[in-house]
């Protein structure tokens, strides 16, 4: 396991190799995937609020995260071989999207040549508040994709959002479906109490606390591998 910077990349070379879709495999069979999110994904310890592990926020171990979740089902769709996979952070491109580089946001992670990506972003873009603001943020949620899509050579899935809203959800789906993404819709659980970690132990921080605790995980997981594995 290695980290990788202040944008807490989590890295696993686990045996596989080649770089965009092979052709004959489905999006289960993925050799290199990256998952790219915020806290919910990937969160390093931060004392002050009492969160003192280094995976999704707030899953009660590494393995019962979204992500390492969703490993476990590539690893078994692949026959019992782990793809290798890397997981970052890019939460500050979600608050500031406006003047992000994307380039520069996503150099490391293109630089693995994943052949699929899974993008779970939305919680912490601030809300358009008038018709302007909603252009530029699909703008800028269009090239983020444009650019994880890697000139069409991968497959990306988009995740809606834990903590759902419409408009942001919207422009999540609409810069998704420009892109030749496929979007993953949480609606049928995201938001609801019993998949939030405070529902299943307690925390000091209530913003630890409003993450998608194990049932949540689980949830997110099953969601996102529901759509990939029905994707040829």
């Amino acid at each position: 396991m290695r980290f990788m910077g202040p944008a807490a990349v989590m890295l696993l070379a686990l045996a596989v190799h080649g770089d965009g879709v092979v052709p004959g495999k489905t999006a289960a069979q993925a050799d290199r995937v990256l998952i790219l999110g915020n806290s919910i994904t990937l969160h390093g310890p931060k004392a002050d609020i009492g969160w003192h592990d280094n995976w999704g926020m707030a899953a009660s171990a590494l393995a019962k995260d979204y992500a390492h979740l969703l490993v476990q089902k590539f690893t078994t769709a692949r026959q019992g071989q782990a793809p290798e996979f890397m997981i970052g952070n890019i939460a500050g491109f979600e608050r500031g999207y406006a003047s992000a580089d994307v380039n520069e946001v996503l150099k490391k992670y293109l630089e693995f040549k994943p052949d699929l990506v899974v993008l779970a972003i939305g919680e912490n873009i601030p809300a358009p508040g008038d018709p302007e603001q909603e252009a530029a943020l699909l703008k800028a949620l269009q090239a983020l994709m444009t650019a994880l899509r890697a000139d069409g050579t991968n497959r990306l899935f988009v995740r809606g959002s834990f903590w759902p809203h419409a408009v942001k959800d919207r422009l999540l789906r609409e810069a998704c479906v420009a892109t030749g993404g496929i979007y993953v819709d949480l609606s049928n659980f995201a938001g609801k109490e019993e998949y939030f970690a405070r529902s299943e132990r307690q925390f000091e921080h209530k913003g630890v606390a409003g993450h998608p605790g194990d049932r949540g995980m689980a949830a997110i997981a099953d969601a996102i591998w529901e759509v990939i594995s029905a994707h040829k």
